[in-house]
């Protein structure tokens, strides 16, 4: 009884307050993550939480799931397959898929790739600590599909410049490729597989499933990229 008094009496505090909140809020991100939801996520929260500030890790998947429940981390959003356990709750926010961006210029015409063209060439590969890659590696090592790796980086960065100067190929989830091919000298290529799909997902760990500011956020995120 002394304990269902304190929490209900003594630590219940005022309802959260988005545009009053000084909170900062921690997201689980990989890079391509950030690109995908930290732009609108930010102009959001500037417009309806403006004392808010907002934190981006990329962590191993143990330690995500440690600072999910030590409440170090808020959210962690986008492609983590490791958060399954019942200590986590998960909201699929929509489905991705993949795409290949080349040279402008280059040899190869039209809106997909042959697989003998796709073979031929020489390739770009991301081996970056998010996990949405290994969707497509995983897909070709089942095909035994195997392509002349030219290139090998951890990074996305860096991925739209090394593009448009070589006549490399480099396949990455679509919202990157669609970004990247903003830029001059980049164009969109489908690839010759039909790849599978994946979902991305917000998690967070059951402790704070009713907290306010949690659900708050939560729902922000949801609004934001529900599809």
């Amino acid at each position: 009884e002394i304990l269902a008094r304190g929490k209900n009496e003594v630590l219940a505090g005022a309802a959260f307050d988005p545009a009053a909140t000084k909170r900062r809020f921690t997201f689980a991100l990989s890079d391509i993550g950030e690109m995908t939801f930290l732009p609108k996520l930010l102009a959001y929260l500037q417009a309806h939480a403006p004392q808010a500030t907002v934190r981006s890790v990329t962590l191993p998947p143990d330690e995500i799931a440690l600072g999910l429940e030590a409440g170090d981390i808020d959210l962690a959003i986008g492609y983590f397959p490791d958060l399954k356990a019942r200590n986590f709750f998960q909201q699929r926010l929509f489905t991705h898929s993949f795409i290949s961006l080349l040279n402008a210029e280059h040899r190869i015409r039209g809106e997909r790739m042959s697989m003998e063209d796709f073979l031929g060439a020489g390739h770009a590969v991301i081996r970056a600590e998010g996990r949405s890659q290994e969707v497509f590696e995983q897909l070709l090592a089942r095909h035994k599909i195997e392509r002349r790796v030219v290139l090998s980086t951890p990074h996305f960065m860096s991925i739209p410049f090394i593009i448009a100067a070589t006549d490399l190929v480099v396949t990455v989830p679509y919202a990157v490729g669609e970004s990247f091919s903003r830029m001059s000298g980049i164009r969109l290529i489908q690839p010759p597989l039909d790849i599978p799909k994946f979902d991305l997902k917000q998690h967070w760990h059951r402790k704070y499933h009713k907290d306010d500011a949690n659900m708050w956020i939560r729902s922000v995120v949801a609004g934001l990229f529900t599809s």
